[in-house]
């Protein structure tokens, strides 16, 4: 095994551990107390970042399916298409996480105001919508992707050591294209244009209340804490989905397979859904006060053996 495919199951196991704990936590906070609609989009969004991680690579579920003597075809339609959505309702419910975000913070006299104490009605909607969309807009993966065979390779292109996308018709293949690049460009537009209105605001605000905050140089306000998040989020996408775009669109256009190629893309696919959760449990004060808790309640058990 190359040291890159150890990193990258290093950054899986991280990845899928780190998702799991704060789609645990968010669950709690749903059942048990009085959630915000961001607590349910950050619910969503940790869940499918594990199915994305566990997707990603060409060893997780393909033991699995190995095991449960699966047909390879059914195999890879299978792990392609889930992995594909994965990445789309990635890109589609951190955009909606920076939307609903946008707005809670907004203040009384901004046009989204009267949006404010309507979110959890239309949360819902926002979820069936986004769902519904990316389920049906990635069922062509489907029908263009299989177990990779013997047939010449200008007809198929291998994605991964098991799998191969097949090729199809110039037309369909640019208007699929040019659709999920305008999709991507405008979701990756209102991420950045709502980061940049949420940073607005706060900075805004630190400024206003400069004289309340009695604190160490040191320490940093919550308003810069949470600027900084939403600045060090926006980035690792930004950066992750252009680099994932280049390569996709450089190897689809070339109709060119290179394992090492796809290994680096597939590391720089998962930078975002590993970091994404290591983020939030730093930044959310009650993750770190659970934490605390929880770490005291262990020591006091441990003191009393």
């Amino acid at each position: 095994m190359s040291s890159l495919r150890i990193v990258i199951n290093f950054q899986v196991v991280l990845g899928v551990l780190a998702n799991m704990f704060l789609l645990v936590f968010y669950i709690f906070i749903i059942l048990c107390h009085r959630p915000k609609p961001t607590d349910m989009i950050s619910c969503q969004l940790a869940f499918i970042h594990i199915v994305l991680l566990l997707t990603g690579g060409d060893v997780w579920l393909w033991d699995i399916f190995e095991s449960l003597n699966i047909k390879n075809d059914f195999k890879c339609k299978t792990t392609f298409y889930i992995n594909r959505m994965m990445r789309s309702l990635s890109i589609s419910i951190t955009c909606l996480l920076g939307v609903f975000q946008a707005v809670t913070i907004s203040p009384s006299s901004s046009l989204l105001a009267k949006f404010k104490y309507k979110l959890k009605k239309y949360i819902i909607s926002a979820f069936l919508f986004v769902w519904s969309f990316n389920l049906s807009f990635t069922s062509y993966r489907i029908i263009y992707s299989g177990a990779f065979t013997n047939v010449s390779e200008t007809k198929q292109m291998k994605v991964t050591a098991f799998c191969s996308l097949f090729s199809m018709n110039s037309i369909i293949r640019a208007l699929i294209l040019t659709v999920t690049n305008s999709r991507d460009v405008f979701l990756v537009g209102v991420m950045l244009a709502t980061s940049v209105y949420m940073v607005i605001i706060l900075f805004r605000h630190q400024r206003q209340c400069k004289h309340l905050h009695r604190l160490s140089h040191l320490r940093a306000s919550p308003e810069k804490r949470a600027t900084q998040t939403i600045l060090l989020l926006v980035f690792c996408f930004v950066v992750m989905y252009w680099v994932d775009f280049i390569i996709s669109h450089t190897a689809v256009l070339l109709w060119i397979y290179d394992p090492v190629i796809q290994n680096v893309q597939m590391f720089v696919m998962n930078v975002y859904p590993t970091i994404t959760p290591l983020v939030q449990i730093s930044s959310d004060n009650r993750v770190i006060n659970r934490l605390k808790h929880i770490q005291s309640v262990c020591h006091h058990i441990f003191r009393k053996r």
